[in-house]
């Protein structure tokens, strides 16, 4: 039966996938973001189960509005300052959005009676793999601002889980790309430099091993936590469960584009934004999801930058 979902930042990235993905099944969604951009606005224009709804959920009277005005049936929060690079710019704002924010929402909901949130969460609140294959269970020891904001908000959602009857689920994904990808990073940035016939050459980090995860298979984790009647866990790995390194990433993208100039070294280390050491990486575990949740990833990585590779042929969408 379709239902009504409230999107937190539902006019980026992510979110807008996930929006697209609730409309084309039948839902009505609350797309809720701090502006609504042109082709949302024209979008909502023309279908009347798109509602989308301008709040900054660091002020509490406007979220509460939203619930009590909407009434959804459940919250899907991604909302949040994304990026390691980028909560570390704006510290003190990204503890404002993806924490006090989360809090926000987790008391909207309490007082409103709406019980269930998939909060998009990351593998940053693990911190270094102490194996090459990490489950939900690895220890949480954030090394960035943004893995510690995320792993703060999770928190607080056993905690009104916990002493207020909700469902506070956490897909924890790992360094998702696709077409269009707003940051500055890989695949993206092998991926049109290809395209361009530039040559790209990574001084470090070839041996760097990350689990990748094409955005439509996060959105299919996303929205099949979103639809299992009853959770026996808070928190799955929604990503591929192997880890290419990126020197298999600019080589995937040579494949895929014949003649590309794009090279990684192997000496030291991954450096985010070529300024921040990364935390060390590897693969999720993706069983817990597979058996609960059915969830199966589609792409691996071949598949999904070639996929990337034609969507940005095609332009924006």
């Amino acid at each position: 039966m379709p239902k009504k979902i409230l999107v937190t930042g539902a006019c980026g990235w992510l979110g807008r996938a996930i929006v697209e993905a609730l409309l084309a099944r039948g839902d009505t969604v609350v797309a809720v973001d701090l502006v609504v951009p042109p082709a949302v606005a024209a979008r909502a224009a023309g279908e009347p189960r798109l509602i989308p709804e301008i709040a900054d959920l660091g002020e509490w009277p406007r979220v509460l509005r939203l619930f009590e005005t909407h009434a959804p049936d459940a919250v899907i929060h991604a909302a949040a300052i994304v990026g390691v690079v980028q909560a570390a710019d704006v510290p003190l704002a990204a503890l404002r959005v993806n924490v006090e924010g989360s809090i926000n929402l987790f008391e909207a909901m309490r007082s409103t009676g709406v019980k269930r949130v998939i909060h998009v969460s990351t593998e940053e609140t693990y911190g270094d793999f102490l194996a090459p294959v990490i489950d939900e269970d690895h220890p949480q020891k954030p090394l960035s601002v943004y893995g510690l904001t995320k792993l703060a908000a999770e928190h607080y959602g056993r905690v009104y889980s916990r002493n207020h009857g909700l469902e506070c689920i956490n897909v924890r994904t790992c360094w998702v790309y696709g077409p269009h990808l707003p940051r500055l990073r890989m695949p993206r940035t092998f991926i049109e430099a290809a395209l361009a016939g530039a040559a790209l050459h990574e001084p470090t980090g070839g041996d760097f091993a990350v689990d990748q995860v094409y955005i439509a298979d996060t959105v299919a984790g996303v929205l099949l936590a979103l639809d299992k009647a009853e959770h026996r866990f808070d928190t799955y790995n929604v990503a591929t469960g192997v880890a290419p390194t990126l020197r298999d990433t600019a080589e995937a993208v040579v494949r895929a584009i014949p003649g590309a100039r794009i090279t990684v070294g192997t000496e030291g280390p991954h450096r985010l934004g070529g300024a921040i050491l990364s935390a060390v990486k590897g693969a999720l575990d993706i069983r817990r999801a597979e058996t609960e949740l059915g969830y199966r990833p589609r792409y691996d990585l071949q598949a999904g930058i070639e996929a990337t590779i034609a969507a940005t042929r095609a332009g924006p969408s």
